[in-house]
């Protein structure tokens, strides 16, 4: 049995889940309110906790809010392509050389909770306006050779920014900040 670094899975390793009515409104509420969850995990933080990884050898908390607009882009543009073309091909990105950017490293998170705000947005449109069939259309993932349903990056995504932001709140409560 694989024992999970609780600091790296605070929320533990997502499990794709069968399609529900009431687990896809759960998932959808998620990512309508991620933005705020990301703005209220980092409230108050000064520069130096900001420039704190949230582990050893992990990010820092400056890093993952970019991090998860990173992501969520490629996400809703992944969602896009897969709702328009037939099994797409997504384009993979190296998410640790992201992190090692210009901006990233420059800019302060506020610019990116603007863009998470604005993309959340845009993104809970679209996907509230799905019907249960367009779940099933599916993107190839050449980095894990697989195909996967919407439904399943739909959970993916939703488990995606409730990790970070445990990621922060986590350091937060260790560090009694």
């Amino acid at each position: 049995m694989t024992v999970i670094n609780p600091l790296q899975y605070p929320i533990g390793k997502y499990v794709s889940r069968e399609f529900s009515g009431d687990l896809k409104e759960e998932w959808l509420a998620d990512i309508k309110y991620l933005p705020g969850l990301i703005e209220n995990a980092i409230s108050n933080l000064s520069e130096d906790q900001l420039n704190t990884p949230y582990r050893d050898g992990g990010w820092t908390v400056h890093q993952l809010v970019h991090h998860v607009a990173d992501s969520h882009i490629n996400a809703y543009c992944r969602f896009k392509l897969g709702l328009t073309e037939h099994c797409p091909t997504i384009k993979t990105y190296e998410e640790k050389s992201w992190s090692e950017l210009y901006d990233v490293k420059h800019l302060p998170v506020n610019i990116s909770l603007t863009l998470l705000h604005a993309l959340h947005s845009r993104w809970y449109s679209l996907l509230q306006s799905l019907n249960d069939e367009d779940w099933q259309k599916t993107v190839f993932h050449p980095g894990y050779g697989k195909t996967a349903t919407l439904w399943y990056l739909l959970g993916s995504y939703a488990w995606h920014g409730k990790h970070h932001a445990a990621h922060i709140t986590a350091l937060r409560e260790r560090n009694n900040w």
